[in-house]
């Protein structure tokens, strides 16, 4: 099947008219896709949709919230239909001062207020003004008292703020000096995510600037302004990086191979193939992932460059030897064409695995990363053959035959040399680093943090740190605690509960500001641990009581915050309270207490990131291994390529464990798709080695293998290195540890294909009967290296 492929696509030379209208119109829909996906999909759609009439028409809301930003999470408060609402608003503005408990700062804050509640965009907004009061009477003293006010009055009434527990380090911090003001949207009247954070700021600034001696600082949190951070970084940075890459490829192109022509012959298919598959991601809506607008564009052409190289210089080999253009195409499809086939395939294997992690961006950017290599495979199959057998193609013989790789390249001979030699000794090296590194590797500890999302730098992530230092969290939590019906109504044993929950995350450091019902029996008038004090919060406004204790239900919450230090941290902390709080149940047998929230979904799949890492790459290298035997058919070959291939992904893994990093989720993307790319150069040599070993003895085989891939995979390593390295200048985090990770195990892979692969083949590539006989391998000389071309 695979050979009736690559004959196929040979045989696309003898067709330049259909093979170019072809490119045209996969250029066109790209194109069209790009700008508006739905000029395709709608018609698709309405295609399938005959056939269904009971399709439900799909109705969205103007500037409704993508998609990524449920990934982020919410942030907690707002009073709405008569219930406190802890954990649905859209924006929270930060504002910091020192005078606050003031007659300016009184003015200034209430003037805020109203004229964030007077714009259109705002539907609800809470603020510490707008707390129930907690005294039995319901009287409801001023949070905040009028501007006239003394300064006594003042004093007191940020006494009673701190004191009273849903304000105190939940609306202002425990210093005073941090105010929150939580914001649910009107998106009848949005029209933009970003227009609608920058109105908010701006309203809140002009106003703070009529008041400049209190120093008021505005910062914008939230799920809103964390969308805009990770979209605008997306928008800027895409074209960027996607510039670079393909300048990088011209610029590498024009290094390596000087003529104009074999420039524009080696850099049309990586571009043509990173300009369908950006297009190929709006119309499968795969646009919105972290890592599909600029990591995949960069990866997919470096990848396409490569099968690009090893084409080219093979077609520019024949042409050398006397074929003619067209024939010479033709032959370099059926030569190599198998072993781009299979370095397209593996890496498409160790993209796709990627679909069995639990994580939705993983799975996405496996997706778009395999479309993508299925459409650069595409590229350089047609390309390079139309147009190497192209007038364009006439004089790349004549082009320049030696390139600053091959006149050096003869120097690394005398070291191959020397590994086959002592093949047996470099062999357990080999075998024995590979596993030595791997073990290290696997002491990695898996960690998530959500500030990895955000741009470094950017506001929304100064907000985050901000509400980290003074709010003690950015994420809430909760201790759920249930109760049977068997339990009589307003039993005492309710509050004991109650209140030995909020005493265990009480004793720990990184639990910030816990909140009970147990917290206002507190500062109600009397002795909190009296008993029949659960009967007296039935005088509490009903929305502050039903937030924490819903007796109709049966179920009260304990409410806290943690901080964005990285979930590992919390491990502990949480495993500790989990054994506390079944100790908790097991006196109180009619209870159930657990942990919920989003944090502690985190915490309970930390592990998920390990499991989604052995799972890619345990699938992947078992798919990738029996697709290397099969198409060698040669078990012996697939036991020895697991070597060199494994080599540079413990190599990383032991390099970024001596750094102190943990294992994330870029981590986990970045080394399934190494394990993909460090197979194509493998694959490359033992494909020329399983040639030329049919015709002469094994060491030439592996000295022939050597000479004749060797530059291109230097030069592949070199481009893949370089290009991917752009990446490093990203503002997201994630997409930084995703390009130094592939450049570690690509740059290392490079090692473990010329220094530890000749030395296996030599000890195991053929049995003791096949060597019988192996003449002594001559020297790698100059003259072999140029003879090549």
């Amino acid at each position: 099947m695979t050979r009736f492929l690559i004959r196929f696509f040979a045989s696309a030379v003898d067709h330049p008219f259909l093979v170019s209208a072809f490119l045209l119109v996969l250029t066109v829909v790209a194109t069209i896709a790009r700008h508006d996906p739905s000029l395709i999909r709608d018609p698709i759609d309405n295609l399938f949709a005959n056939d269904n009439p009971a399709v439900i028409e799909k109705v969205t809301t103007p500037s409704a919230p993508p998609a990524a930003a449920v990934r982020t999470g919410r942030v907690a408060g707002g009073v709405r239909g008569g219930q406190l609402q802890i954990n649905d608003n859209d924006v929270v503005m930060i504002i910091q001062s020192d005078e606050f408990f003031s007659s300016r700062g009184s003015e200034a804050i209430s003037t805020i207020v109203d004229d964030l509640r007077s714009l259109s965009i705002v539907d609800q907004l809470f603020w510490m003004g707008d707390t129930p009061p907690i005294n039995l009477f319901a009287l409801r003293d001023a949070v905040l008292p009028k501007p006239s006010s003394s300064e006594q009055q003042f004093a007191r009434a940020r006494q009673r703020a701190l004191e009273h527990p849903l304000i105190a380090g939940q609306l202002l911090s425990e210093d005073g000096q941090t105010l929150l003001i939580f914001i649910k949207l009107d998106w009848l009247f949005v029209e933009g995510d970003q227009e609608t954070v920058e109105t908010l700021k701006s309203t809140v600034t002009k106003t703070a600037d009529r008041f400049p001696e209190l120093n008021i600082d505005v910062q914008v949190a939230g799920r809103v302004p964390t969308t805009v951070a990770i979209l605008e970084s997306r928008d800027r940075n895409e074209k960027r990086f996607v510039w670079i890459a393909l300048g990088m490829v011209t610029v590498l192109a024009t290094i390596l191979f000087r003529g104009l022509a074999s420039v524009l012959i080696v850099s049309a298919p990586p571009i043509i193939g990173v300009y369908w598959s950006l297009g190929a991601l709006p119309l499968f809506e795969l646009q919105d992932n972290p890592f599909n607008q600029i990591v995949t564009p960069v990866l997919i052409g470096m990848v396409g460059f490569t099968d690009s190289i090893h084409l080219f210089l093979d077609i520019r080999r024949l042409r050398s030897n006397g074929m003619t253009s067209r024939e010479a195409a033709k032959q370099g499809v059926i030569r190599v064409g198998l072993a781009c086939f299979l370095t397209s395939l593996t890496t498409a294997i160790g993209l796709g695995s990627l679909a069995l992690a639990e994580n939705e961006v993983v799975r996405e950017f496996g997706m778009s990363c395999v479309m993508g290599v299925g459409l650069s495979f595409l590229a350089v199959l047609l390309v390079i053959p139309l147009a190497s057998a192209s007038k364009l193609g006439d004089r790349i013989q004549t082009a320049s035959k030696e390139n600053v790789v091959d006149r050096h390249l003869a120097r690394i001979g005398p070291l191959i040399d020397w590994t086959i030699r002592h093949h047996r000794p470099m062999g357990m090296v080999a075998i024995g680093g590979t596993v030595a590194l791997l073990l290290v590797s696997l002491q990695m500890n898996p960690d998530q943090r959500v500030a990895m999302l955000l741009p470094t730098g950017s506001p929304a992530l100064k907000a985050m740190e901000t509400l980290d230092e003074s709010m003690g969290g950015t994420e809430t939590a909760t201790v759920q605690v249930d109760w049977s019906k068997s339990v009589p109504r307003g039993s005492e044993e309710i509050r004991m509960v109650i209140a030995e929950a909020q005493a265990i995350l009480d004793e720990e450091e990184l639990i910030g500001s816990p909140v009970s019902l147990q917290r206002f029996i507190d500062v109600l008038p009397g002795d909190p641990d009296a008993a029949g004090r659960l009967s007296i919060t039935e005088l509490l406004p009903p929305p502050l009581k039903h937030a924490f204790y819903k007796p109709d239900d049966n179920s009260a919450v304990v409410r806290f915050k943690i901080r964005d230090v990285g979930i590992a941290a919390y491990a502990p902390v949480f495993k500790r309270i989990d054994e506390r709080l079944n100790g908790v149940m097991e006196e109180h047998p009619d209870f159930n207490l657990y942990l919920s929230g989003r944090p502690i979904g985190r915490w309970k799949n930390l592990y998920q990131v390990v499991l989604d890492l052995v799972y890619s790459l345990g699938s992947a290298s078992v798919i990738i291994f029996v697709v290397l035997t099969i198409a060698f058919r040669s078990l012996r070959l697939g036991l020895i390529a697991i070597v060199p291939n494994t080599f540079p992904l413990a190599f990383t893994g032991a390099c970024f464990y001596w750094m102190g990093q943990s294992l994330e989720i870029a981590a986990v993307c970045a080394f399934t798709v190494c394990l993909g790319i460090a197979v194509d150069d493998t694959i490359h040599f033992l494909s020329r080695y399983r040639t030329d070993s049919e015709q002469m003895d094994q060491d030439d085989a592996i000295r022939s293998a050597f000479v004749s891939t060797g530059s291109a995979l230097i030069m592949t390593t070199v481009i893949l290195v370089l290009g991917i390295s752009s990446v490093l200048i990203s503002g997201m985090r994630e997409q930084r540890i995703f390009a130094l990770i592939t450049c570690l195990t690509i740059g290392s892979a490079l090692l473990g294909d010329l220094l530890l692969l000749p030395p296996l083949l030599a000890w195991f590539g053929k049995s003791k009967r096949d060597t019988e006989g192996t003449s002594e391998m001559p020297v790698v000389t100059e003259g072999d290296v140029r003879s090549t071309e």
